[in-house]
């Protein structure tokens, strides 16, 4: 299953999300040009528990050093499709808590999570000489946030089904409740103090993601000016929309509800559709003409229902939404 995005959408641009998700690629290219210099450069900014528990090791660092790994090592990544997964569950997840805690707020959470997921791998992981890197702690704050934030959203996600392209709709909660689950069994299961992946820092991520996410909704967010948030408005709704159709027996025509924002309907846009048809979901593009109104019915011919050789409309009522 791949997770493509969820159906809440954010009413604003993640400026914070998006700066976290340029700084991840930007500092993995810096990885690339250290060759054979990357394993001192992981010891350096990773975060390695015996330099904390290890009187020998950590006299080796400064104590400015010291605490500074517990901010790079959430930068850093072990490889592309570490730094991929990583990008994708943030982008995915990310926007929407920005949109709730918002901007400041959120950038105090994911930091302060990924620090907290930090402290939890060294204590369940005393004396481990293996670096740990990665933003995945950090992630499992902002994935626990969402759960307690948006338990009722879907997430949308991709089956491939022998090269058909197969679209359906989990509920985050249960999505969100069997990856917590995952990673737990994983945390308990592997032995403490060896390398791989840092499964009680998910865990630990996540739960006080939750707990963060709680305490910070107690206190005002922080008010931009009105221009920035103007400029931080989105204009667009996603480009994939999944559509829930609804038809009669004996109409082979299908009609569904197409939404979109009022720039979309002035300016035209491109869509792509899904539509779910028993146990195979079709998806075309569809070609969105400028200056279109609120409540047109758009048909598309010949893709409705078959029967025979007979095959039916779709008609895609637009609703315009701010």
């Amino acid at each position: 299953m791949i997770p493509i995005r969820d159906t809440i959408e954010s009413k604003r641009y993640p400026v914070i999300n998006y700066s976290i998700i340029i700084a991840n690629i930007f500092f993995y290219m810096v990885e690339l040009g250290r060759g054979e210099q990357l394993d001192r450069l992981f010891f350096i900014y990773g975060l390695v528990p015996a330099r904390y528990t290890s009187h020998h090791i950590s006299s080796y660092f400064t104590f400015g050093q010291q605490i500074f790994s517990f901010l790079s090592f959430m930068f850093l990544h072990g490889g592309l499709f570490h730094l991929l997964g990583n990008m994708w569950s943030l982008y995915i997840f990310g926007d929407n808590v920005e949109d709730r805690l918002g901007h400041l707020r959120y950038l105090v959470f994911y930091l302060l999570s990924g620090i907290a997921s930090g402290v939890v791998h060294i204590i369940l992981n005393w004396g481990s000489p293996v670096p740990t890197i990665g933003a995945s702690g950090a992630i499992a704050g902002v994935m626990g946030a969402y759960f307690i934030l948006y338990p009722s959203s879907r997430i949308l996600t991709l089956i491939p089904f022998f090269f058909i392209p197969y679209f359906i709709e989990i509920p985050a909660f249960f999505f969100l409740g069997i990856w917590f689950l995952m990673q737990f069994i994983s945390a308990t299961l592997s032995p403490p103090g060896i390398g791989g992946i840092a499964w009680w820092a998910h865990v630990g991520g996540f739960v006080l993601g939750i707990f963060f996410c709680k305490l910070f909704l107690k206190f005002e967010p922080f008010t931009l000016p009105d221009r920035i948030q103007r400029i931080t408005q989105k204009k667009t709704t996603p480009r994939l929309h999944l559509i829930r159709p609804h038809y009669s027996d004996t109409d082979l025509d299908i009609y569904g509800d197409l939404i979109l924002s009022p720039h979309e309907a002035i300016y035209g846009t491109v869509k792509l559709i899904s539509i779910p048809w028993g146990f195979q979901r079709r998806l075309f593009r569809v070609r969105i003409p400028p200056g279109i109104r609120d409540g047109t019915v758009l048909r598309l011919e010949g893709m409705g229902r078959v029967m025979g050789s007979r095959r039916g409309n779709l008609y895609l009522r637009v609703i315009l939404r701010p």
